[in-house]
């Protein structure tokens, strides 16, 4: 069997199996005694087990099998869970996320979990000290219940006796085919369909018992049984069924017809019989076969299939290359005058738009898949910092574009351990200041025109303005006479600057602002921005406005002597025709009034060292651009118009231009580079 095909699907599913086992277990921290939680997790690590086992990965099935044992003693009354039980399971899972992370990465999943599996050992025997009595009662249930299902529940209704009638009287045979699996088989599913494999090669199977669906979930023991039409004799049926490996024993017996019709008679007259009494007040039920069959059509019509994302990527960038024709062709038919043509591309513009959005929205992925890692950390964390920590997310729901998505968890993990470390007081603390022990850790996520807002807010000691302005005076940041000035707003702000990231201000301001402008700078590389809302002894609320998607954005379109540059809508507040006589120096820099603010200006032709002579009007083009709370001003020869473009890197050799970002190829072929305005205005 060649594994190299099912390797993509076995780590997709294997992160699954990982992210619902963390989970459920932080569930089942909240409530030991729930069997439900207990079952759902058993689950996912007996369906891990089956699927590195059948992949080869020894030591992920080994640890994950032991683990099972600890679940399987829980969910038996065996075993009672505490906090340090809990511990040594979720350091399992660890362990068992860290072997997937080595597959990914092409390594063997290979670790030396000799010291887990000897605690999880422990834990399984000590208690099952007193139990066994039980255990050797355990293998005795599950073979009771199979024969009960065998008798009571392979019941035909008329449909399936009427084709088993018309079947016998074409000259095949009706087989009652019981296959027993060995207790070992880790992969009872897979052995299943085998086994159906050949059932389906030699005839038709009419019924299963269990369900197919409930026997493709392994919700079964090891025994189920068929019916089968078919010509062929039952002992070469039988021979063929051995074949399959794990098999422990197969029965085929002769279907008689007979003894169901009786039962059948009896039940549908009794049904019937119900059915006059119930018709004048209710519509009459479905059978069971209907509505098995309708819950296999609903299953059949299943809405979702698992895309590889290097095919969406790929998809992608096709539509890139669509969206600069079409710039193109919209040009030559702005051109060239021509109605037919400028209706075709008019449509096609339209058509073009809307494939746009489909695409988009097939590359959007719930913010969930970045929030589901932080309840974990967070219960750690608190663990470590011996604090009570409440956290609550909202709008996991929320979607972003895939490439967002892999930018923004590193942002949001620093942001939440400096809530948790410097923003949340200790139990005592808080009890001194009248607040409850445990701190409250808010993580919320929403759409607002075409940005995202995500938002980490806590109830905790908040920001001491006086504290951040003494400790940037003293960093030389600002001055005291620019202090002065400074809103509330302005002044949390400073907390982001890279002056802050020293060693010892953490007891001087809580320790907030130790690396946030690494993660300030993140968020503007990813077209965003960061603000901070902060009360004294409340808490406080850092806010991140992402835009939706990375790869097409809106831009104004500029011409500096003969060169295009594309700066981004989304950092521009307007456009501006400025006389010279109206321009002033301030710290020997070119500055303008704007709306009763001090703007500085910025020459591209200095900045990129654009070549030409252009002669020199009497008043300049500025576009104003912001970012938080700063303004530039950047002065160009002239404004072409707003365009939809798409973003292209400028590849590895040219990945450090300073105040570019990217580029792109407009209609006429030619390339304009994308400017980075937070480089600029910084």
């Amino acid at each position: 069997m060649e594994m190299n095909e099912y390797l993509d699907v076995f780590i997709e599913e294997s992160k699954e199996h990982i992210q619902s086992l963390n989970d459920q277990i932080l569930e089942l921290e909240k409530d030991p005694t729930n069997i439900d939680i207990v079952n759902e997790i058993f689950r996912s690590a007996h369906t891990l087990k089956g699927m590195s086992a059948t992949m080869g990965f020894q030591d992920l099935a080994d640890l994950t099998h032991k683990l099972e044992n600890v679940l399987d003693g829980v969910r038996n009354d065996k075993l009672t869970l505490n906090t340090e039980i809990i511990d040594v399971i979720f350091n399992a899972v660890d362990d068992l996320e860290a072997m997937v992370l080595d597959i990914i990465e092409g390594g063997e999943g290979k670790k030396d979990v000799s010291k887990l599996v000897n605690q999880l050992q422990a834990i399984e025997n000590g208690d099952f000290k007193n139990d066994s009595s039980i255990e050797g009662q355990k293998t005795e249930q599950p073979e009771q219940k199979v024969t009960q299902a065998t008798k009571s529940e392979t019941q035909l209704d008329q449909f399936e006796l009427t084709v088993l009638e018309q079947s016998k009287e074409s000259g095949f045979n009706n087989y009652e085919i019981t296959v027993e699996l060995q207790e070992s088989t880790l992969l009872k599913a897979a052995r299943v369909y085998m086994v159906f494999e050949i059932l389906e090669q030699v005839g038709e199977v009419i019924k299963s018992t269990p369900t197919v669906t409930e026997l493709e979930d392994e919700n079964f023991d090891y025994e189920f049984t068929v019916i089968l039409v078919s010509k062929e004799d039952n002992d070469a049926i039988q021979q063929k069924i051995m074949k399959v490996s794990e098999i422990e024993k197969v029965t085929v017996l002769d279907f008689a017809i007979e003894n169901q019709q009786t039962e059948t008679s009896q039940e549908t007259k009794k049904s019937s019989e119900e059915a006059a009494e119930q018709s004048s007040t209710a519509p009459a039920e479905k059978s069971n076969s209907d509505q098995n069959k309708e819950s296999s059509k609903g299953q059949m019509a299943s809405k979702t299939i698992r895309v590889n994302i290097d095919r969406l990527d790929a998809l992608m960038n096709l539509f890139e290359e669509l969206v600069i024709d079409r710039g193109r062709l919209e040009q030559i038919s702005s051109s060239l005058r021509n109605n037919e043509l400028q209706e075709t591309v008019e449509h096609m513009t339209r058509i073009s738009g809307d494939l746009q959005n489909i695409i988009l929205n097939m590359r959007m992925v719930p913010i969930d898949q970045v929030f589901n890692r932080f309840p974990r950390m967070v219960r750690q964390l608190a663990k470590d910092l011996n604090k009570k920590i409440d956290l609550q997310v909202y709008g996991a729901e929320t979607e972003l574009d895939r490439t967002v998505i892999d930018e923004i968890g590193d942002p949001l993990v620093h942001l939440i351990r400096n809530a948790l470390d410097h923003g949340i007081e200790m139990p005592e603390e808080r009890v001194k200041k009248g607040k409850p022990e445990e701190g409250v850790l808010k993580l919320n996520a929403y759409h607002s025109g075409n940005h995202v807002f995500i938002e980490i807010s806590d109830n905790g000691a908040g920001i001491d303005r006086d504290k951040v302005i003494e400790k940037a005076i003293k960093n030389n940041v600002i001055t005291r006479e620019q202090a002065a000035s400074y809103s509330d707003q302005q002044v949390y702000q400073l907390i982001m600057e890279s002056g802050f990231s020293t060693a010892d201000q953490i007891s001087d301001i809580s320790g907030r602002g130790v690396g946030l402008d690494v993660v300030k700078n993140t968020i503007e590389s990813l077209g965003g921005n960061i603000t901070i809302q902060s009360t004294l002894n409340e808490g406080s609320m850092f806010s991140i406005q992402l835009p939706l998607t990375l790869s097409i954005i809106s831009v104004m379109l500029t011409e500096v002597e003969n060169e295009k540059y594309a700066i981004p809508l989304s950092s521009i507040i307007e456009t501006a025709i400025v006389h010279k006589k109206d321009i002033m120096r301030a710290h020997n820099k070119q500055v303008i009034d704007f709306r009763g603010k001090v703007v500085p200006l910025v020459s591209l032709k200095n900045v990129f060292s654009v070549p030409g002579d252009r002669e020199e009007d009497d008043y300049y083009s500025v576009v104003i651009i912001r970012q938080g709370d700063k303004m530039a001003g950047l002065i160009v020869d002239t404004f072409i118009g707003q365009q939809e473009v798409v973003l292209k890197s400028l590849g590895n050799y040219l990945s450090d231009i300073f105040a570019i970002s990217g580029a792109t190829i407009l209609g006429d072929g030619q390339v304009a580079l994308i400017v980075d305005t937070n480089a600029l205005i910084k």
